[in-house]
């Protein structure tokens, strides 16, 4: 595994359209790291992501771009049925991997994809939300204990986005069409993200309850959850979520309140507030952040290559987050 070349010799899988995020990302770290060949069964939309961002190889097949590209390490971001094949096919010729959430459809499947590659690649899950600036604010605060213990967590997901719009279309599926054909939907495609910020922010959780719900008929999975867990630290979280509420925009921002034993942190929309006797107010231009959160995450996977360090979302990790979203469909209240 030749991870100490610069700049990295770095091969996409997928070309839909998370990979306009990723790109940008890749191309912050020039001379560091390099995009070089890209693969997608598309070969029309892997010629066009090419064009846009330079790349100079494209393939439509991922197994002839890892055997023909000459790369040091594969982003994946293909859709999550693929990715265990994905990242046995880089491990097998020692390309270091940066795979996208989930590593796998289930927690059995991404527990069995870990421990066969554990000693064949250095494989990090690409999970941006905790790399959000907001959230790395929040931790340093949390960190310092300028609100004391945390004794109660609150976030919300509220969202029109399974509602139609004027022109009768749901602006989520528009977005993202294949949410429309998965059985697990919110949970394990929205909101394994706030799960995982939850987790980074708060510690180890546990569920202690579930309900999940569908109100949207043309989409196969649920489209509603509340969650309370319990955090190994002691303090009581809730996790409310909705993309069919009335009212709010189709894309709305998360909202987060963490009340601690000397303070409040509030997140909502743009601004970040911390309450009591550390008070402090920033404001956030949230387009900014979320291209800033995939750079973020990029960035960190190739200085971990380099210097040898552990991943922070390494698969250890990324599977206690797995084992939450497990455990919230098994536990679920269904209506």
């Amino acid at each position: 595994m030749n991870t100490a070349r610069s700049p990295l010799r770095v091969g996409l899988v997928g070309a839909g359209w998370v990979t306009q995020h990723h790109l940008p990302g890749w191309q912050r770290l020039a001379g560091r790291a390099q995009v070089v060949a890209i693969a997608d069964p598309s070969e029309s939309r892997a010629r066009e992501r090419a064009r846009e961002f330079g790349i100079e190889q494209v393939y439509t097949d991922a197994a002839t771009m890892f055997d023909r590209a000459k790369l040091d390490a594969v982003d994946i971001a293909a859709p999550r049925e693929a990715h265990a094949d994905l990242v046995r096919l880089a491990a097998d010729r020692g390309l270091a991997v940066l795979c996208q959430k989930p590593l796998a459809p289930t927690l059995a499947e991404a527990r069995a994809l870990v421990a066969d590659v554990a000693t064949r690649t250095r494989l990090m899950v690409h999970e941006n939300w905790r790399f959000r600036p907001y959230y790395r604010q929040i931790s340093d605060w949390l960190r310092s204990a300028r609100i004391g213990r945390v004794v109660q967590a609150q976030m919300t997901v509220l969202s029109s986005g399974l509602i139609p719009d004027a022109d009768g279309k749901l602006p989520v599926i528009v977005r993202q069409p294949f949410i429309a054909t998965l059985d697990r939907a919110l949970v394990m495609e929205v909101l394994i993200h706030q799960i995982d910020t939850l987790r980074f922010l708060l510690g180890d959780m546990q569920v202690a309850h579930s309900r999940l719900g569908k109100t949207c008929r043309a989409t196969v999975g649920e489209d509603r959850a509340f969650v309370t867990f319990d955090a190994v630290s002691g303090a009581a979280v809730g996790l409310l979520a909705n993309l069919c509420t009335h009212g709010e925009p189709p894309l709305k921002p998360d909202t987060l309140v963490l009340v601690g034993e000397d303070g409040c942190i509030r997140l909502d929309g743009d601004t970040l507030r911390c309450h009591g006797p550390r008070p402090a107010e920033q404001h956030y231009d949230l387009a900014a952040c979320y291209l800033d959160s995939y750079a973020a995450t990029i960035a960190h996977f190739v200085g971990a290559l380099a210097s040898g360090s552990e991943f922070e979302t390494a698969p250890a990790d990324n599977l206690r987050t797995l084992k939450l979203v497990e455990d919230i469909y098994a536990r679920a209240a269904l209506d």
